[in-house]
């Protein structure tokens, strides 16, 4: 059975067996009909990123290791080789292994072609179906986007007056509970995602869009907005808010985007994008309590200060 879903005017298709349909509730705001034509955006007819096939695939065991992707001992694991292509292409497949913690075993395997337009997932036990499929969902969103001028982000977004706030940090450093200061100080302000939204350059506007990933949070809305700000999170005993520099706006944006840093074309595209980014948004560093105060602050700072 297959099913497509469109994200920031970008289409994927997943290509899966009902039980798994049935684990991707998150799914359902981002789903089009498969029979039409192409779902069409504002701006043109929509790209068809990948094809995710979900089943029970072989897994060849003459593979070239090339990357392991482990920064934090509680975040997934990835371990990256290159293994001959399935399609008899003359580049090879990509086989990306995943386990759910940096110690944990490997409980899933995508294997993908070149240009990650199409994976092959396996999941080694029924209880990481759901794991497997939005991590690689998420992989290959995030791999084959970039070529729309698109970043998928690790922030936090709630939207005030029509416009989307993106808060970066490392986990645990308050994005979310930033986030939650915004509609208490403000009411009319609704959080967009807590995870991952996605960023995209269109019509030299910046938009940020709902997804179907945002982490602990349940917020998956269809629903997008252009960005006002983005926002480095630091804690402190006060509230106080500065613009960055160039190079410093240019850092974070880097260490909070997804990409593959081991193939230099894709980095070179992420890089580009960050540069245009940098020069279109204000970007501050907001040291803070979790209070509304904060809030306050920010949007303040963001809004009516000269920064």
């Amino acid at each position: 059975m297959e099913k497509k879903y469109l994200i920031a005017g970008l289409s994927f298709i997943v290509d899966a067996p009902n039980e798994a349909f049935e684990l991707m509730w998150n799914y359902e705001p981002f789903e089009v009909p498969m029979t039409s034509e192409q779902a069409v955006s504002s701006e043109s007819k929509t790209p068809l990123l990948f094809t995710l096939h979900v089943g029970d695939f072989p897994i060849p065991e003459d593979k070239k290791h090339v990357y392991t992707d482990s920064s934090d001992d509680d975040m997934p694991r990835i371990e990256m080789s290159r293994v001959l292509s399935i399609r008899n292409c003359e580049e090879d497949d990509w086989l990306l292994e995943e386990a759910t913690s940096h110690a944990a075993p490997i409980c899933m395997q995508l294997r993908a072609s070149a240009d990650f337009s199409e994976g092959w997932l396996t999941v080694k036990e029924k209880d990481a179906l759901k794991f497997g499929i939005d991590n690689s969902a998420m992989l290959l969103f995030a791999f084959t986007s970039l070529w729309y001028e698109t970043l998928e982000m690790h922030a936090s977004v709630p939207v005030k007056d029509g416009k989307g706030y993106l808060f970066l940090g490392k986990s645990g450093t308050g994005k979310s509970t930033h986030s939650l200061q915004w509609h208490a100080a403000f009411p009319d302000a609704y959080l967009l995602n807590d995870d991952n939204p996605i960023l995209r350059i269109i019509n030299n506007t910046l938009m940020v869009y709902g997804s179907p990933w945002s982490g602990k949070t349940p917020c998956y809305k269809n629903l997008s907005a252009p960005v006002g700000g983005i926002v480095k999170i630091k804690q402190a005993p006060y509230n106080k808010a500065r613009a960055l520099k160039l190079p410093e706006a240019y850092a974070y944006m880097l260490s909070s985007a997804s990409g593959l840093k081991i193939e230099s074309k894709m980095m070179d595209k992420l890089y580009e994008i960050i540069a245009q980014i940098i020069q279109m948004i204000p970007m501050l560093e907001l040291e803070c309590l979790p209070n509304p105060d904060a809030a306050r602050t920010c949007y303040e700072a963001l809004t009516i200060h000269d920064l």
